[in-house]
């Protein structure tokens, strides 16, 4: 290990107490706190990349990011109009994911996933939604709500 890494054990089991004692905290009503987690790295590693406006492009570059910095194995899509089913594989963070399942807490947060709704509603200006989170199949499958523009008020 060199000076600047710091193991992966030690993240996940820092990001499972955050994360459990939001939830002891607030609850369901967590979910809605932890939308913009990971807007530093978002601003720093995709938004530079991001040079489309197409739903395709953004979720391909947030997966190029994801998979170079070795945090996801991948990430697949399916678009069904507003609707966008998002597998993601192999993220290191999933430990985080079983040990709240083993708690009796459903998934609430997701980074792949913030990343990917935070370039969607900076780079289209539409809100989006992480509607839910669940874990199957090897992968956290994902699914987004796209809504309307939001209007503008002049």
């Amino acid at each position: 290990m060199n000076e600047n890494s710091v193991p992966l054990e030690y993240v996940n089991n820092l990001m499972y107490e955050l994360e459990k004692a939001f939830w002891d905290e607030r609850g369901k009503g967590a979910r809605f706190r932890m939308t913009k987690v990971g807007y530093q790295y978002y601003d720093e590693k995709v938004k530079p990349l991001l040079k489309t406006t197409e739903v395709e492009d953004i979720i391909e570059k947030v997966h190029d990011v994801l998979k170079g910095e070795g945090i996801a194995a991948g990430v697949s899509f399916n678009r069904e109009e507003r609707l966008l089913r998002i597998s993601v594989k192999g993220c290191i963070h999933r430990p985080v994911e079983e040990r709240m399942r083993a708690k009796g807490v459903e998934p609430f947060t997701c980074i792949p996933a913030n990343l990917i709704v935070l370039a969607i509603e900076e780079k289209l200006d539409i809100p989006v939604e992480l509607a839910e989170i669940k874990v199957e199949e090897g992968a956290c499958q994902l699914l987004l709500v796209m809504f309307e523009k939001r209007p503008v008020l002049e």
